[in-house]
């Protein structure tokens, strides 16, 4: 698995051969078993999650008490929540395993001082968030733009291998439709092929 920790290193970082294997013998990976909560909607966050295997989902309570998914992370993403920038400092998402997973485990506190000891770590996670935050953008401009079967064809696409690794209800409340409305859509468009 530390493999494939430093190749994505070596996707953006130009770290010596000597400090990659430094830092992935200072980091600590974990398996996790599917259902395992890794932070709870609400719960001060002090984690960071690198999925090396497996997939994780996204999702918080809505006022009903309704789940509602915003994302899944799978292999080579990154998962930690940007909360240092309000007030109350709560996670406003629950992350749950939905599949044994294997992660690197980051500790927020020890974040900085990793920062300081290795400066291209530093870049690369700063070149990681760019890179999210600009498919964050196109999934919500698509998101807004698009009817629900377009949205369904547009996630298909980009992420077909999600469509058996996820519940259909899970994917439904993703793409903001109900999962009645998610099986017409797949009906439909298995008619058309």
């Amino acid at each position: 698995m530390k493999d494939i920790l430093i190749k994505y290193m070596d996707k953006y970082t130009t770290l010596s051969e000597e400090q990659k294997l430094a830092i992935v013998n200072e980091i600590q990976i974990e398996e996790v078993k599917k259902g395992t909560i890794l932070l709870q909607q609400g719960d001060i966050p002090t984690k960071c999650y690198f999925v090396l295997q497996g997939c994780i989902r996204q999702y918080s309570l809505d006022e009903a008490g309704k789940e509602v998914t915003s994302n899944f992370y799978t292999e080579e993403q990154a998962i930690t929540s940007f909360q240092h920038h309000k007030q109350d400092k709560a996670s406003s998402y629950t992350f749950v395993c939905l599949e044994d997973c294997i992660v690197v485990v980051g500790d927020l506190i020890v974040e900085e001082q990793m920062y300081n000891k290795y400066t291209q770590l530093a870049i690369m996670t700063r070149k990681m968030i760019e890179h999210n935050f600009g498919e964050m953008q196109d999934e919500l401009a698509t998101f807004i733009a698009l009817s629900p079967e377009e949205r369904y064809k547009a996630f298909i696409k980009k992420r077909p291998s999600l469509i058996n690794r996820v519940p259909q209800h899970q994917l439904a409340s993703y793409l903001g439709i109900t999962p009645e409305s998610l099986s017409r859509i797949k009906k439909r468009l298995n008619n058309h092929f």
